[in-house]
């Protein structure tokens, strides 16, 4: 499989790529700077210069794929511009590039409790980009999958999760959320189907299969 990351140098993509690469998938890194080049090719990475903030259209960046993966984010220093700007549009932009490209299956990384205003006025407009952004995807006729995991961290993982449709609020290693991505790519009857993840006692495998299937 060919896989396009819209983030593909941020803490959860690269914790993914070289599970993608030891499953024997070729990934396209989409990034905007330059240097982080060199630590994608290490990985077997093939980067991709792009500021999906400043490019109305992203889809020769994406290129041919079988799926792309939003992992973008514009991070918990940025202020509220942005978060419309990359957390919102930067999603919406690859949903319109993944339709340009014929590329059906779409997974974003969403977050948690969206619908439950919190923080201060930038992490709520963080929420309310980020909840439109899920609600494009919805919308857009693609084979989505929407992962919504809590507070991350930057733990070990533990192969252990918890999966649900609405889960109280806790955290989740990023390596975790890594793992869970690999996986749903491989699940086609995870398409249509979005969910909140903490860490909890389920093998990952066996929770993905438990929830996807109920």
């Amino acid at each position: 499989m060919t896989i396009s990351i819209v983030g593909a140098s941020g803490q959860i993509a690269r914790l993914l790529h070289p599970i993608l690469i030891e499953k024997g998938h070729s990934v396209r890194g989409i990034i905007r700077k330059p240097e982080q080049s060199g630590d994608l090719n290490k990985m077997g990475i093939e980067p991709v210069i792009a500021d999906v903030e400043k490019l109305a259209d992203i889809s020769d960046a994406v290129g041919y794929a079988d799926a792309v993966i939003f992992a973008a984010g514009a991070g918990p220093g940025s202020g509220a511009e942005r978060k419309w700007t990359m957390d919102r549009d930067g999603a919406i932009k690859l949903i319109e590039a993944a339709q340009k490209n014929g590329i059906n299956r779409y997974l974003m990384i969403s977050a948690m409790g969206l619908e439950t205003p919190r923080g201060n006025e930038v992490f709520q407009t963080y929420q309310q980009a980020k909840a439109q952004a899920d609600e494009a995807l919805r919308n857009s006729g693609l084979d989505y999958t929407i992962v919504k995991p809590g507070r991350l961290t930057n733990e070990p993982g533990t192969g252990k999760i918890s999966v649900g449709k609405s889960l109280d609020r806790g955290e989740i290693p990023r390596e975790d959320v890594a793992s869970v991505l690999a996986e749903i790519l491989e699940m086609p009857e995870a398409i249509g189907k979005e969910f909140d993840l903490l860490s909890g006692n389920q093998p990952i495998r066996h929770a993905l299969e438990e929830f996807v299937g109920s």
